[in-house]
């Protein structure tokens, strides 16, 4: 929609005298800018850390795959007293073989075991390395690749093989520029063969996914112990069909587990979307602390806009006078000074903008959190700015336009 001609001109003319005031008043206009600049600095510095902390976080998550779904008896994320789920009962192969069987929906299945424990070969030693005890079929279900060497297969479960297959953090921490492909490590004093390394996937939630060890599931009970219970991960062979095949699992694992009917289920269905929702939850309190941040010293930099704006009107209350005695409407007047604040706020966000890029990236640099400002939070945090400036500016616009011309032009 076109604005009428005279409007049009009260614009430019109040974007114009604005900018006039704007470079008469250098140091004024950088004292009032900074306000406004901390605040929309802080927000997006924070905004951007939480912003590049989920585009990590799902980036790792879709690692898991869209069709999987791992069952235990505790939930990833934990509700209510623990010792109920620690009271559960643990699942047992006999389960997974009928689960395998009653499941006709699942493309993959594969029971787990794992601990954690130091890791060896030669001079070289990690800590807290997660060590897992799979079966041939959780290449698929993990979303893992094999970049040298092969995976565990069936044969190697069967007859109990003391192989493994290495993740990239133990290959590099271990095996620096050397293959370790036929080498033995050895894990608390049992020595396996590297048959195998994998693909780098990252880190999710702070933890590394590449500092595993994978060894054949009985191979893990016949070195380590039975003495842990198992999960089960499976992939859904129709990733459309999740919800549906979740369903299902329900009946059939209440089924074999002989869980009577009126109790409630005493395993847990766990599947990357609830963990996403989950994180979602704890960012989004983040997110209301870093706008309640944000806010709060804009409010402070608005303040100091509307303080610095009376002054101004009081300053130039004879100019306001003669410009009304020659004619000059109040409108165009309102216009002036809602410009002039408004470019101040705008000029201000432009420079916490810059500056809350900058620190999101030194952070994203010098510690593990990733930064990822997305261009809309850019635009905005700049038009919220002018925004501020704008509501800031109302009362002194409206006082400069509402002064009588007559005792305007005799203030001194």
């Amino acid at each position: 929609m076109k604005l009428p001609r005279g409007v049009r001109v009260d614009v430019l003319e109040g974007v114009r005298i604005a900018l006039f005031s704007l470079k008469a008043n250098r140091l004024r206009t950088v004292l009032t800018t900074l306000g406004i600049g901390i605040g929309v600095a802080t927000l997006l510095a924070i905004v951007g850390i939480i912003q590049g902390l989920n585009t990590s976080f799902h980036r790792q998550l879709a690692t898991f795959g869209a069709n999987t779904l791992y069952v235990s008896k505790f939930p990833w994320a934990m509700k209510g007293d623990w010792w109920v789920y620690r009271n559960r009962k643990n699942f047992t192969m006999d389960q997974v073989t009928r689960l395998r069987s009653l499941a006709p929906f699942l493309s993959a299945i594969s029971p787990t075991v794992q601990r954690v424990a130091d890791v060896a070969y030669g001079g070289e030693q990690l800590s807290t390395v997660r060590i897992q005890g799979v079966t041939h079929e959780y290449l698929t279900i993990s979303g893992y690749e094999v970049t040298a060497g092969r995976f565990l297969t069936e044969a190697d479960d069967e007859v109990t093989r003391p192989v493994a297959v290495i993740g990239a953090d133990v290959a590099d921490g271990l095996f620096p520029g050397i293959s370790p492909l036929g080498q033995s490590i050895r894990i608390d004093n049992r020595t396996f063969q590297v048959v195998g390394t994998l693909s780098r996937k990252g880190k999710i939630v702070n933890e590394s996914l590449d500092l595993v060890v994978f060894v054949p599931f009985k191979s893990f009970y016949s070195s380590f112990g039975k003495g842990r219970g198992l999960e089960i991960a499976m992939a859904v062979a129709d990733p459309t069909q999740v919800r549906r095949a979740e369903d299902q699992l329900v009946g059939i694992l209440r089924r074999i587990r002989g869980t009577p009917p009126g109790l409630p289920d005493d395993f847990s269905i766990n599947k990357p979307e609830a963990m996403a929702q989950t994180y979602e939850q704890l960012t989004g309190a983040l997110y209301g602390v870093a706008v309640g941040v944000g806010l709060i010293t804009l409010l402070v930099g608005g303040i100091g806009i509307m303080n610095i704006m009376l002054v101004s009107v009081r300053e130039r209350t004879r100019e306001i006078g003669v410009r009304r005695a020659l004619g000059a409407r109040k409108r165009t007047i309102v216009f002036q000074f809602l410009m002039e604040a408004a470019s101040v706020s705008a000029v201000g966000g432009l420079l916490g903008t810059t500056a809350g890029l900058g620190t999101a990236k030194v952070v994203s640099l010098i510690t593990p959190l990733a930064a990822d400002v997305q261009a809309t939070t850019v635009v905005g945090g700049v038009a919220f700015a002018a925004v501020v400036g704008l509501l800031f500016g109302i009362w002194p616009a409206a006082r400069a336009a509402n002064l009588d011309p007559v005792e305007a032009l005799r203030y001194e």
